[in-house]
C-alpha cells in the first residue's frame, strides 16, 4: 500500500472528503470526524484526509487536557488498543482504524499513536507514521529511542528535519558522549544535504532515495533498521549483522534481545527462546517485559503450530482442538507464575482475569479484576468484565450497577461505551426491565443503527406497542 494524493482516490471518497472539510469549516466536528473516518476506510493511503482528520480530533478536543483526562482516556480505551494489537499482525489496515477511533476521543492518546506507527510501517505509509511518532515525541521528549526513531523516520521520508534535529540536539546537551544520539544527528545531517542536492526526482514521481545517496548499502541499513515489519530476504541480513556483532559484543544485551525478536519473527523459535533466556540469567534478568516476550514467543509458537495442520485432514478439528487447549493451559499457568512473582503488577493481574474468565473459572476472575480495576489503565475494562462475571453468576443487579458505574466514567461515546451500554441493556433485559433494558439501547440506536442486533431489538420493541 502507498500513501495517496486526491487524484489518486475514488470518486466516492473525494467526494466524502469534500463533505467532511466543509463540516470542519462550519465547526460540526463531530459530522467532520465521522465523514474523514469513512474516507480512511476505503482509502486509508490518503494523507491530507488523516491529517485533516487529526486537526478535526485535536481542535474537538480543545481545552479538555491534562492528567486527568490523560488517565480517564488511556483507561478507557484500553480494550481498543488490545484489539488493535490482535488484529495488528494479520491486518494491519484493521490496527489502523481502531488506533483512529481511540484519537477520536484522545487524540494524544500514546497507544494509540504507537499502533499507528507500527501499522503505517506495515502498510508503508511513511508520512503517517511520521505524524503519529511527532506526537509521541511530544508526548516523551526525553526519550532518546523514540527520538532517533522518529529523527530515521523523517529523514526517509525527505520531509522537513529541523524538528527532529532540534529534540536530538536538545538530548545531546544533557548527553554531550551519547553515541546514538551522536550518530543519529549525523545521519540525520547526511540526509539532509542529500535532500538538498537530488529530491527535485523524487518530487516528480522518479528516483528513489537510495538513487541519490552514494553509498546505497547504507541506505538500505538506515531506513531497514527502523522498519517493524521486515521481508524475509532482510530480515535474514539483519540476523546474519547481529550474529556476526554479537561474536566482538557477546554481553552486548540490545543486540542479544534484538536479535531474539529477528528469530522469533522467523519463526525461528528455539533460537530465540535461547537467546531470551540468555538474558534472563543476566543482571537484566528481572524484568517483566522480558517475560512478556518470552511468553509470546511461547504463544506465537502454538499458533505456528495450529497454521502448520492440514485442513483437509479428518483429525484437523481434533488436532485444532488439542492444541488449543494446550495453549490456553499454557498461557494460565504461565500468568499464575507472573502473578505470584509480581503480586503487586495490576496489568498481571487483568491479564490472569481475561484468562479465568475465558477457562470459565469465573470466581478466580472476578478477584483478579477487583484488584486490577486500581489500576487507572485497566479501570473501566476490568469493571466491564466484572459485570459480565456478575451475570454469568446470575447477579444481575450487582451486574448493572457495574455497568452504570463504568458509564458514568466513560465521557465519549465511543464503541467502549457502546459496549457498556448493550451489556447493561442486556442484564436490565434478564432482569425483566424491559422498558429501562431499550431505554439503554436506543441510545445506540440513535448514533450507530448497525451495531450488533440494536436495531432488531428496538424495532421489534415499537413493532410491538
Amino acid at each position: 500500500m502507498a500513501e495517496k494524493s486526491i487524484n489518486e482516490i475514488s470518486r466516492e471518497a473525494r467526494l466524502l472528503f469534500t463533505k467532511a472539510n466543509e463540516a470542519a469549516q462550519r465547526d460540526n466536528l463531530d459530522y467532520a470526524i465521522a465523514l474523514y473516518n469513512q474516507v480512511l476506510e476505503k482509502e486509508p493511503g490518503f494523507f491530507d484526509c488523516r491529517k485533516a482528520l487529526r486537526a478535526a480530533q485535536i481542535e474537538k478536543a480543545g481545552g479538555k487536557s491534562g492528567f486527568l483526562k490523560k488517565m480517564w482516556g488511556s483507561a478507557s480505551s484500553s480494550p481498543q488498543v488490545a484489539k488493535a494489537k490482535m488484529a495488528m499482525g494479520k491486518n494491519p489496515a484493521e490496527a489502523l482504524a481502531i488506533a483512529e477511533q481511540i484519537l477520536n476521543g484522545d487524540p494524544n492518546n500514546s497507544a494509540a499513536h504507537r499502533l499507528i506507527v507500527e501499522a503505517g510501517q506495515s502498510l508503508e505509509l511513511p508520512q503517517t507514521t511520521v505524524m503519529s511518532l511527532d506526537t509521541l515525541v511530544r508526548n516523551s521528549p526525553k526519550d532518546k529511542n523514540l527520538a532517533i526513531e522518529y529523527a530515521y523516520a523523517v529523514g526517509t521520508t525527505g520531509g522537513d528535519t529541523a524538528p527532529a534535529e532540534r529534540i536530538l540536539a536538545e538530548l545531546l546537551q544533557n548527553s554531550p558522549n551519547d553515541g546514538e544520539i551522536n550518530q543519529a544527528l549525523k545521519d540525520l545531517s547526511a540526509r539532509k544535504t542529500l535532500d538538498k542536492g537530488g529530491y527535485n526526482a523524487l518530487e516528480g514521481g522518479q528516483g528513489s532515495y537510495r538513487d541519490i545517496l552514494k553509498d546505497k548499502q547504507q541506505a538500505t541499513s538506515l531506513e531497514q533498521e527502523k522498519r517493524v515489519v521486515k521481508n524475509e530476504d532482510v530480515t535474514e541480513r539483519l540476523i546474519g549483522e547481529d550474529e556476526a556483532r554479537l561474536k566482538t559484543e557477546p554481553n552486548n544485551l540490545k543486540v542479544v534481545r534484538r536479535l531474539a525478536e529477528l528469530y522469533a519473527q522467523k519463526k525461528q523459535f528455539e533460537r530465540a527462546l535461547e537467546l531470551y533466556e540468555r538474558i534472563k540469567n543476566s543482571e537484566m534478568g528481572n524484568d517483566p517485559s522480558l517475560e512478556r516476550a518470552i511468553n509470546d514467543t511461547l504463544v506465537r509458537r502454538f499458533d505456528h503450530r495450529l497454521e502448520q495442520l492440514d485442513p483437509a485432514a479428518p483429525d484437523y478439528a481434533e488436532q485444532t482442538a488439542k492444541i488449543e487447549a494446550e495453549k490456553l493451559d499454557f498461557q494460565v499457568t504461565d500468568c499464575q507464575k507472573r502473578v505470584e512473582k509480581y503480586p503487586t503488577d495490576l496489568a498481571i493481574r487483568f491479564e490472569m482475569g481475561q484468562l479465568y474468565f475465558q477457562v470459565g473459572k469465573i470466581t478466580e476472575a472476578i478477584q483478579e479484576f477487583q484488584k486490577a480495576k486500581n489500576n487507572p489503565h485497566k479501570s473501566l475494562a476490568s469493571m466491564s468484565y466484572l459485570a459480565q462475571c456478575y451475570a454469568k453468576k446470575k447477579m444481575f443487579d450487582m451486574a448493572a450497577r457495574m455497568l452504570q458505574s463504568a458509564i458514568k466514567e466513560k465521557l465519549v461515546f465511543d464503541e467502549e461505551k457502546k459496549d457498556l451500554v448493550y451489556n447493561l441493556g442486556c442484564v436490565l433485559e434478564s432482569m425483566g426491565k424491559k422498558e429501562e433494558a431499550i431505554e439503554q439501547l436506543k441510545l445506540i440506536y440513535e448514533i450507530d443503527i448497525g451495531y450488533k442486533d440494536v436495531a432488531a431489538k428496538v424495532d421489534a420493541f415499537y413493532s410491538g406497542q
